[in-house]
């Protein structure tokens, strides 16, 4: 009997990816997200909203109609459809992946996190508990580490001085999580994501976001006067990792968090210049000084990842985003 996976967030980035290679496994699935993929575009004035309309209906396409996946459009902050949802699916595994992303987003936004962070959270969380969901992993982030320079980070360091409101929010999901564990017993796994990157990747992120500007010859600004370091993680690598977390039942065994990244943080203008060689396009670049809410390093310490899955592949910065580029003309043509 083919075990059942819902995942939320399904036409994000990651979420998407992860359905059809679950899919491929022999998994069924259901996916969800709150777009209603069936009245396809809107014009808001906004030509970045149209393309992030555009990528998410075309990953809707691509990963999960091709391969007859089903779709559910879905409020999660909807305590009452999350409910019914499970009810109908009875689902084995939750993966949660949706969520209001982006640190400078919440900056400038931040009650735009509530809704999603923390109601969805705790909604999807109260409906694995009230089915019984022996496996239970949800997407929290590199951000809970705060600004710190001693490399690597470990998830047993402290996570209690958050640089943004989103890093807060997913604190406290990890918080969440562990009351729920304390209380019902209800198991779960957080995954600790670094910078995922790739092919149909997130716009507001630097690879795509400095791929398009590249190709506009628009100015580039790099901030932290392009001195601050990331730990960029391929989507390939993160969607193996997710998935050997998934056979081996990692997430029946407790509440714990876990790192997806690989200890390999590269300074933002060297990623600049292999993107700039990867596009043959020269950047044109302007430093910045650090914004609010920035960070000078992100670093995963991936021991704990390697000791519950075994070794997990490490798509080099040239090879990731050689492929980034390739689907990004072919995907958006000049």
């Amino acid at each position: 009997m083919k075990r059942k996976v819902l995942i939320t967030g399904v036409a994000g980035f990651i979420g998407s990816r992860l359905a059809e290679h679950l899919n491929a496994l022999g998994y069924e699935i259901l996916g969800c997200d709150i777009y209603n993929f069936r009245n396809q575009f809107f014009d808001v004035g906004d030509s970045n909203h149209l393309i992030l309309q555009r990528l998410r209906y075309d990953r809707i396409a691509h990963f999960l109609q091709k391969n007859q996946i089903q779709y559910q459009s879905i409020d999660l902050s909807d305590h009452g459809a999350v409910m019914t949802m499970f009810e109908s699916f009875q689902p084995d595994v939750v993966v949660h992946l949706a969520a209001q992303a982006g640190v400078r987003h919440s900056v400038k936004s931040p009650m735009d996190f509530v809704k999603s962070n923390l109601n969805g959270f705790a909604n999807v969380l109260d409906a694995c508990k009230q089915y019984e969901v022996q496996e239970f992993l949800y997407a929290s982030s590199s951000s809970v580490y705060g600004s710190r320079t001693d490399a690597p980070f470990k998830e047993t360091d402290r996570c209690d001085t958050p640089e943004s409101f989103y890093a807060a929010t997913k604190i406290a999901n990890e918080v969440m999580a562990q009351a729920y564990f304390a209380q019902y017993k209800t198991p779960s796994l957080g995954l600790r994501f670094f910078t995922v990157y790739g092919p149909w990747g997130r716009l507001d992120m630097a690879p795509l976001l400095f791929a398009q500007k590249m190709r506009k010859k628009q100015t580039i600004q790099l901030f932290g006067d392009g001195l601050l370091k990331r730990d960029f993680t391929f989507v390939g690598d993160t969607i193996f990792a997710i998935t050997r977390l998934i056979e081996l039942g990692v997430s029946r065994r407790g509440v714990d968090v876990v790192n997806v990244g690989h200890s390999n943080p590269i300074q933002v203008t060297d990623f600049v210049k292999i993107l700039s060689e990867c596009l043959g396009i020269e950047p044109v670049i302007e430093l910045a000084p650090m914004q609010v809410s920035d960070v000078p390093l992100t670093c995963a310490s991936d021991h704990k990842l390697v000791k519950l899955i075994g070794e997990w592949p490490h798509t080099s910065m040239k090879d990731g985003l050689t492929d980034m580029a390739k689907w990004l003309v072919n995907w958006q043509p000049a």
